[in-house]
C-alpha cells in the first residue's frame, strides 16, 4: 500500500483530478490517500468527494484528511504540492502593483515580477515541508505542480535532499492542441519536447515516420488557426519550432508583444474555440482582461466555489476519467514497474549542454522502478537555448535571492526579465520591487 500526501489539497479541482486519476487505476485503489489543508473548510469538502468516490466504487482506498501537514507526511511515498501561499489575495498584488508601472502581466505565476514574488513566497514554506519530510518521509517522492515551476524545483534542489520533479500540463496540452491544427488524432502524433517550464520546445512532432512540422507552419496563413494560438505561431515562424504553454503565458516571457496594444488585443482576442492550454475562456477575451486575465478568472471561479461543489458532490453518478496530468503515471510506474514516458522538471545534470547546469529543465523522462530517469537532449538548437537562457537568468537570481534573504538579488531577478526590462528602467524596476516587498511584508519571513 502506497502512502500518497496531497499538500493543499483544498485545492478542489486541482485535488480532485488528481484522486481520481490515481483511483482510474486498479492497482493503487488500496493506496492511503492522506489530505492535507490549512482551510478546514475546504479539506472537509474534498475529503466529502473523496469518500463519495471510494465508497460509491467499492474501492479499498484508505482516505485521510489533516490540518497537520506533519501527521499527512509522515511515512508518505509520495508527496504532491498544489498550495498556494497567500491565496488571490497575494497574486492580486503581484499583478496590480506592476501594472501600474506598466508592466502588464496576463497571468504573472512564473517570471516577471508576478512570478518572482510567487516564488518568494513559496520557497520559505518548501524548505520548511523539505525539513519535515527529511525526517519523516525522506525516501519519498516529491512531486510540486505548483508555478513558478522552475524556481521552485531549482529552489528545493539547491538546499534540500529530497527527490523532486515538477509536473505540468502544458507539453502534453499543446501537442493535442498541434494534433486538432493539423487534423490529426491525438493519440497518433509523436513528439519530443525540451526546454525549460512554459518554454520548452517541440524538437520532434510526426505521425508514422511523416514530419508534421511543415504542416502546422501551413497554419502561419490560416486565420481562424492562427488566431487561436498568436504567439506561438510567432515564434514558430522566427524561431522555427512551437513552443508550449498557452499564447497569453508565453507571450509574458518574451519582450516583443506585451508592451504593443495591438500586440496585446491580438493575443487576447477571441475567434472561434481556445486551444485547450488557453485560459479566460470562462470570462472572455475583451481588452479589459489583459492584464491579470487568469487572476479574474480564479476571482470568478472563487465566488461560486462552495455552489459548485456542493453540486459536484452531490452528482448522482461520478466518472473516474483520467486526465492528460502525470502525476498518477508516475505513481502507476514506480508501484507496478510498467513504463511509462513523461515529460519532467528536473536539474539539468548534463541534460541539456547548451542550458546552465543545476538549473531546472523540462525533458522527456522514463518513469518505472528505478524513479525517473530524464533524457539526456544534447544541444538545443541555439535560438531556443538563447530564448531559455533570457528566463533561466531570471530564475537564478530569484532563487539566490529567497535562500539568501538578498533584495539585491531579487532586484536584479526582476531588472533581468525580458518583459519588464522592455517597458521600465532601472530605477523604475527597483522602485516597483521595493512596493511589492512592503505590500507582501507578510508572506516574505526570509527577507
Amino acid at each position: 500500500m502506497a502512502k500518497i500526501s496531497m499538500i493543499g489539497a483544498g485545492s478542489i479541482v486541482f485535488a480532485r483530478n488528481l484522486m481520481t486519476d490515481i483511483l482510474s487505476y486498479p492497482e493503487l485503489r488500496d493506496s492511503e490517500i492522506s489530505l492535507m489543508d490549512i482551510d478546514l473548510e475546504r479539506l472537509e469538502l474534498i475529503e466529502r468527494l473523496g469518500k463519495k468516490i471510494i465508497d460509491e466504487n467499492g474501492f479499498d482506498t484508505e482516505l485521510e484528511a489533516t490540518t497537520d501537514r506533519r501527521e499527512s507526511l509522515e511515512n508518505a511515498d509520495y508527496v504532491i504540492s498544489i498550495i498556494q501561499v497567500g491565496g488571490l489575495d497575494a497574486f492580486e498584488l503581484d499583478i496590480e502593483i506592476p501594472n501600474e508601472y506598466g508592466v502588464n502581466q496576463a497571468v504573472g505565476d512564473t517570471l516577471g515580477p508576478g512570478g518572482v514574488f510567487r516564488g518568494l513566497r513559496t520557497i520559505p514554506v518548501y524548505i520548511d515541508m523539505a525539513e519535515d519530510m527529511e525526517e519523516l518521509c525522506p525516501d519519498t517522492l516529491f512531486i510540486n505542480y505548483v508555478n513558478p515551476m522552475a524556481i521552485n524545483c531549482w529552489a528545493m534542489n539547491e538546499a534540500t535532499e529530497i527527490e523532486t520533479v515538477g509536473l505540468c500540463h502544458s507539453v502534453q496540452g499543446t501537442a493535442r492542441d498541434m494534433a486538432e491544427y493539423v487534423g490529426e488524432p491525438f493519440e497518433e502524433v509523436n513528439y519530443r519536447a525540451a526546454g525549460i517550464n512554459h518554454m520548452a520546445w517541440f524538437l520532434n512532432f510526426e505521425k508514422e515516420g511523416e514530419d508534421l512540422y511543415p504542416r502546422l507552419k501551413e497554419k502561419y496563413h490560416d486565420s481562424e488557426t492562427y488566431e487561436k494560438d498568436v504567439t506561438k505561431f510567432e515564434i514558430l515562424k522566427h524561431f522555427d519550432y512551437f513552443v508550449s504553454e498557452s499564447s497569453i503565458h508565453m507571450s509574458e516571457y518574451v519582450p516583443y508583444f506585451r508592451d504593443s496594444e495591438e500586440w496585446r488585443e491580438r493575443i487576447h482576442r477571441r475567434q472561434g474555440e481556445e486551444p485547450s492550454s488557453s485560459y479566460g475562456g470562462e470570462i472572455g477575451w475583451t481588452t479589459d482582461d489583459e492584464s491579470g486575465v487568469y487572476l479574474k478568472v480564479c476571482r470568478k471561479k472563487a465566488e461560486n466555489f462552495l455552489e459548485d461543489m456542493e453540486d459536484m458532490i452531490d452528482e448522482s453518478d461520478f466518472e473516474i476519467n483520467r486526465s492528460l496530468e502525470y502525476g498518477s503515471r508516475i505513481i502507476h510506474s514506480m508501484e507496478t514497474g510498467n513504463p511509462t514516458v513523461i515529460h519532467g522538471n528536473v536539474r539539468n545534470d548534463g541534460l541539456i549542454d547548451n542550458l546552465p547546469e543545476g538549473c531546472t529543465v523540462e525533458v522527456p523522462c522514463l518513469v518505472d522502478k528505478s524513479g525517473i530517469q530524464p533524457t539526456d537532449i544534447g544541444e538545443l538548437p541555439p535560438q531556443l537555448a538563447a530564448l531559455n537562457r533570457t528566463n533561466v537568468n531570471v530564475q537564478k537570481l530569484a532563487v539566490e535571492g529567497a535562500l539568501n534573504g538578498s533584495k539585491e538579488k531579487v532586484e536584479q531577478a526582476v531588472m533581468m526579465d525580458p518583459l519588464t526590462s522592455s517597458v521600465l528602467d532601472l530605477n523604475k524596476i527597483r522602485k516597483m520591487v521595493g512596493e511589492l516587498f512592503k505590500a507582501e511584508d507578510e508572506y516574505l519571513p526570509q527577507f
